[in-house]
């Protein structure tokens, strides 16, 4: 898998999933439809100036609250490369696997990485480097075969890849 390279949106502690996206859209079924409502109530302007492939920084429990999967579908549908972040909710966390989001902990990135600077994130080697600054820092890389499941899209996709229905 290619390392992820863009520009870091950095969020804070505790973005839950209604602020990722907001329940009162839980009637959109329509995955390239979530976008439209990404960070509607907390950060409107996120949408016009976020672009494809930038990366989500955030700090502690990123995605807490309900475990409602359009809140990473939105994320990965808008096109967002990567999220790294100090925690995540758990349930948030398996939904960006299982939806093929490229997803990371990395401890201390809201201390190295602020809003705006060019970052690059190799979930293989477990590395995050800050272009604007220089820095880099560590994390746990994700197994092997989290990688293949993002790297097919996703749980659905790989399996019916697996079982010969694409």
């Amino acid at each position: 898998m290619e390392p992820v390279k863009g520009k870091a949106w950095v969020l804070p502690d505790d973005v839950n999933t209604d602020v990722i996206f907001p329940g009162r859209y839980m009637s959109v079924t329509d995955a390239e439809e979530t976008p439209k409502y990404l960070f509607e109530t907390v950060y409107p302007d996120f949408r016009e100036k976020a672009k494809p492939g930038d990366v989500i920084v955030a700090g502690k429990y990123f995605g807490c609250g309900s475990s409602r999967e359009q809140a990473a579908t939105a994320i990965r549908y808008f096109g967002i490369g990567c999220v790294v972040a100090e925690s995540f909710a758990r349930i948030f966390y398996r939904n960006a696997i299982n939806l093929g989001l490229p997803i990371a902990v990395v401890p201390g990135v809201t201390d190295h990485v602020s809003e705006g600077e060019e970052i690059e994130v190799d979930l293989e080697a477990g590395k995050l480097k800050n272009l604007t600054t220089g820095k880099e820092l560590s994390f746990e890389p994700l197994p092997e075969f989290i990688l293949d499941l993002i790297g097919q899209g996703g749980l659905i996709p790989a399996t019916r890849k697996k079982l010969g229905i694409e």
